[in-house]
């Protein structure tokens, strides 16, 4: 019996993709680079901030330049995350749902560590058990460390966790960390491209998470 649902931030819970699409390509503009639309930003999260810039700046960007426009994005979306990011439709019922059952809840995203927790803290106050986000680059997903440390804080073992994320990462993600997979199709992948990477539970609303979970 599963008691632990660990999810994925952005594309999961969050819809994030025009603030961080903004801070992209106002990064990207300060340099003068080409812009970015919505739906290449879309492909390109998934991995971390650090790989959505390297995805997002011209090929052959000297990396003195890369790490300007790096530090550009970071300073610019720590200010404007929330400009226009909100809990996709269903979350918060879900949320509520999982506390009044018991479910110990959980977070890990490749975002920002300091961005996680402050998201968490400023949309699902109350819900979080725990949230952790990528201090560098050992700590990215798909490795489980992150994984593990939430476990580890909500006393749950692996028997007792599923991870709930919108693209391949998470997948692997939980592969790497021998747990129960259920991936969202109203994220930043669509459902053909998850069951390319191999997802067999595929929840299309946030209320048929609780399905699976039964």
């Amino acid at each position: 019996m599963k008691n632990t649902v660990i999810f994925d931030l952005d594309g999961t819970l969050l819809n994030t993709l025009e603030d961080l699409a903004d801070s992209v390509n106002f990064a990207l503009a300060e340099y003068g680079c080409p812009l970015r639309s919505y739906d290449e930003v879309r492909s390109f999260v998934g991995n971390g901030v650090r790989m959505l810039i390297k995805r997002s700046v011209p090929e052959g960007t000297p990396d003195e330049k890369y790490e300007k426009i790096f530090s550009c994005f970071r300073e610019h979306y720590l200010v404007n995350m929330y400009n226009k990011t909100e809990p996709y439709e269903g979350i918060i019922p879900l949320l509520e749902l999982l506390r009044k059952d018991g479910y110990k809840i959980g977070v890990v995203s490749n975002k920002l560590d300091e961005a996680v927790k402050e998201l968490c803290d400023d949309f699902f106050e109350g819900f979080i058990d725990c949230a952790k986000g990528a201090r560098g680059e050992a700590d990215r997903k798909p490795n489980p460390e992150n994984v593990y440390a939430c476990m580890e804080k909500l006393g749950s073992e692996k028997a007792d966790c599923v991870y709930v994320g919108d693209s391949e990462v998470d997948l692997q993600t939980a592969l790497n960390a021998g747990i129960d997979c259920i991936c969202a199709s109203w994220g930043f992948r669509t459902e053909a491209e998850l069951i390319s990477a191999g997802a067999v539970s595929i929840a299309h609303t946030p209320t048929e998470v609780t399905e699976f979970l039964k």
